[in-house]
């Protein structure tokens, strides 16, 4: 008995990256995957909580629940936090495009945009005051000028640090979400 999706040798199709059918270009995506500096730092929060979620109890059952309630406020806000860390990162959708941070989210509509690009600039690494020479993804909107377009993306962020094609591929995507939202 064939079983043709189970085989290498079936022909694929030409245009991957064609939106599916059931795709909504109405909700925010990000057209990159989170990376692996910033799903790490999320594993060990993560970790880090669980254990914290373990002293909630141990500290519950031994009687003093007030202390334990404070434990796992505590074991809550570093999930929190770690969850969050994990949605920071650029979105587009038909709307805009959205730069989520870590406490706060700007979303600029397209008829705002003047233009999507990619430059050569100094760049913080990893977020840290220390700036290294890199490209950056930047936004030019109307109501400001092109010398103070903010950076997007950067090739030393958390999600492109020493992943150099994928800093290229995400911000060629956002280009051409750019591009195909501001003519529509």
């Amino acid at each position: 008995m064939p079983l043709p999706f189970l085989t290498a040798d079936r022909a694929f199709e030409a245009a991957e990256d064609v939106a599916l059918p059931f795709d909504d270009r109405d909700r925010w995506r990000r057209p990159y995957r989170p990376g692996p500096w910033r799903v790490g730092t999320a594993a060990i929060l993560l970790l880090l909580a669980s254990y914290v979620l373990f002293a909630a109890v141990i500290i519950a059952l031994t009687g003093s629940v007030s202390e334990a309630g404070v434990v796992f406020g505590i074991a809550a806000a570093v999930i929190v936090g770690a969850l969050r860390l994990l949605r920071v990162g650029v979105w587009v959708s038909a709307q805009g495009i959205r730069q989520v941070g870590f406490l706060r989210t700007r979303t600029v509509a397209w008829e705002r945009i003047v233009a999507v690009r990619t430059v050569q600039q100094p760049v913080r690494w990893l977020g840290l005051p220390r700036a290294v020479q890199g490209q950056a993804l930047t936004l030019v909107r109307r109501d400001r000028g092109a010398e103070d377009a903010p950076a997007l993306l950067t090739t030393h962020s958390a999600d492109f640090l020493a992943r150099p094609g994928s800093f290229d591929r995400a911000a060629d995507a956002v280009e051409a979400w750019a591009d195909e939202y501001r003519r529509g």
